[in-house]
């Protein structure tokens, strides 16, 4: 079991670390057997990478389609081993579309590291 207090550090250092497009500090908080879940994907879970290697690609994409990528007002919820950080993403894509949505992960961690991260965006339109 996590503790409660680990968890939420982890939570805000994940934010902090996703604010500042740093990958290898990103990838500090996962487990080699991590996977990723994200929004969109042919399946209804979405896309799923398997392991650090496989994560760490996917994450990437998030920095090259919205370069300026940023998660403003987070929140965060702990239970047992599972945390939850809502936020407000808000960044461009290349293409020049500005993007404002309210999501949400769900992550799931064992010994203090993240074993599966869970996305969610609303849907805007």
């Amino acid at each position: 079991m996590t503790d409660r207090q680990q968890v939420l550090d982890a939570l805000e250092g994940l934010v902090d670390a996703f604010n500042a497009h740093d990958i290898d500090r990103i990838m500090s908080f996962f487990a080699e057997d991590c996977a990723l879940q994200m929004p969109r994907g042919p399946e209804p879970h979405g896309l799923r990478a398997e392991g650090r290697e496989e994560v760490r690609a996917t994450l990437m994409t998030r920095f090259e389609g919205l370069p300026d990528v940023h998660y403003g007002d987070a929140s965060h919820h702990v239970d047992g081993d599972v945390g939850i950080s809502k936020w407000l993403l808000t960044g461009t894509t290349t293409a020049g579309e500005r993007v404002t949505v309210r999501g949400c992960d769900f992550y799931h961690f064992r010994d203090g590291k993240v074993v599966l991260k869970d996305s969610y965006w609303k849907i805007v339109g």
